[in-house]
């Protein structure tokens, strides 16, 4: 029997975890103060090091003025999940060994998810299309189509999920048939969606298909190039919220709809996947207000500041923003509209960096293709899901081969304890 290896992190990670820059952490490591071990794919560091010099850290910081916090409160808490799907390390993003912006510039979404959930390299040359079942997609676009006119992307996307689950008599079969339940899940989710311009043939691939779903602008093949250069972006991204919330319902053994739906209650947050829709908005006031009212209204109306700025995992900044702004450049150079719309937003972004030192981040970019191309502006928020999915249910099978209910906390307590007398509350005003 052998020893789980100790986990460790990369360097993104440990310096997310201490709240510094990459640059920081390779000071330390210069310093003595911590060791790291060098890899085929970069630096890694102990965790429980990294955790024991985070608790250090904070002991010689200067308390906080105010109130002090309740004990255990100070800090994130070390998670640390083995992964083999994601990699941020050195200002890139890698899935399985490939750089995102490659694979994103010479292959389509459903080659890289066909690859991903089964491994085989193969897939991603000669990749199967992505097919919902015929009857149960009908039933759930019926269903979506029920929903109010005004219903949130989310809403729709979630109506969509819990009624393919409830067609799928098979969904608690968690063996071998996982992948190909994530394949029919992924495909129904888009083709649920109600269609804002013309239907394209079946079989189409995803971001074909999925583009008359967000847009009547007409589907050029570098507009759908953008589409798909989206969708194999925002894959995954090591553990992001959504994605721990999906984990952890796989390891309750819920069913694979289940776990998307998990992550998209994750996901639907101002703080997460929904940061394009401001964006939008923001580069639509730009272009009619001009960037710099619409950057200093956004900046006082958002408690985060502007909407689409800074990547804490990325100090050089989101090199998936850059990649699909390339994308959307390209697909929008012989359209007048969606060509100012990304000179707009080009300048909206040399003007948030000249005043804070920050980059775009992939949700800028994200809200700028909806704003290009005419979409909703909760348009990001679909690419983004329908995205992520993919990467939730790859997530869910390597979950499925883990131990059970293996991503259960142990909450501490921190409040009353029963038959100790209680100071009475004090008065007020």
């Amino acid at each position: 029997m052998h020893d789980d290896p100790a986990p460790t992190l990369s360097a993104a990670q440990a310096a997310a975890r201490l709240g510094i820059r990459t640059e920081s952490v390779y000071a330390y490591v210069s310093r003595g103060l911590l060791d790291r071990r060098r890899t085929a794919h970069g630096s890694r560091f102990d965790a429980m090091e990294v955790e024991r010099f985070a608790r250090t850290r904070r002991r010689t910081t200067p308390p906080p003025v105010g109130p002090a916090p309740p004990a255990g409160s100070d800090g994130r808490p070390l998670g640390v999940i083995d992964t083999d799907i994601s990699l941020i390390e050195d200002g890139s993003l890698w899935f399985r060994g490939r750089e995102s912006g490659e694979l994103a510039g010479t292959h389509t979404y459903d080659a890289v998810v066909d690859w991903l959930l089964t491994r085989d390299e193969d897939r991603l040359d000669h990749p199967r299309p992505l097919l919902s079942s015929p009857g149960s997609a009908a039933l759930a676009a019926a269903t979506v189509a029920a929903l109010p006119h005004d219903a949130p992307a989310s809403s729709r996307l979630l109506v969509a999920v819990a009624t393919l689950a409830a067609l799928d008599p098979l969904r608690f079969d968690l063996g071998d048939a996982v992948a190909s339940t994530a394949r029919r899940l992924i495909a129904g989710l888009v083709d649920a969606l109600p269609l804002v311009g013309e239907d394209p043939p079946s079989g189409e691939p995803i971001a074909r298909r999925l583009w008359p779903r967000l847009t009547a602008a007409e589907p050029t093949p570098d507009a759908v190039r953008a589409l798909d250069t989206a969708l194999i972006l925002l894959v995954d991204h090591d553990m992001a919220v959504s994605t721990v919330a999906a984990r952890a319902a796989a390891s309750a053994r819920a069913h694979l709809y289940a776990v998307v739906a998990a992550g998209l209650g994750a996901l639907d947050s101002a703080a997460h996947g929904a940061v394009s829709a401001p964006v939008h908005v923001m580069i639509v006031e730009a272009a009619s207000d001009g960037a710099e009212r619409a950057v200093a209204a956004w900046s006082r109306r958002s408690p985060t500041g502007v909407p689409g700025f800074g990547q804490f995992l990325y100090p050089d900044g989101d090199p998936r923003a850059g990649a699909l702004m390339d994308a959307v450049r390209r697909a929008a150079a012989h359209e007048a509209d969606a060509r100012a719309v990304v000179e707009t937003a080009d300048e909206i972004a040399r003007l948030v960096f000249s005043r804070t030192n920050t980059r775009p981040s992939v949700d800028f970019a994200l809200g700028t293709m909806s704003a290009a191309f005419g979409m909703a502006a909760d348009g990001g928020e679909i690419v983004f899901a329908v995205g992520r999915a993919s990467g939730w249910c790859c997530h869910a099978m390597a979950e499925y081969a883990m131990p059970p209910l293996r991503l259960r906390p142990v909450g501490r307590y921190v409040g009353p304890f029963p038959g100790i007398a209680q100071p009475p509350p004090r008065a007020r005003g």
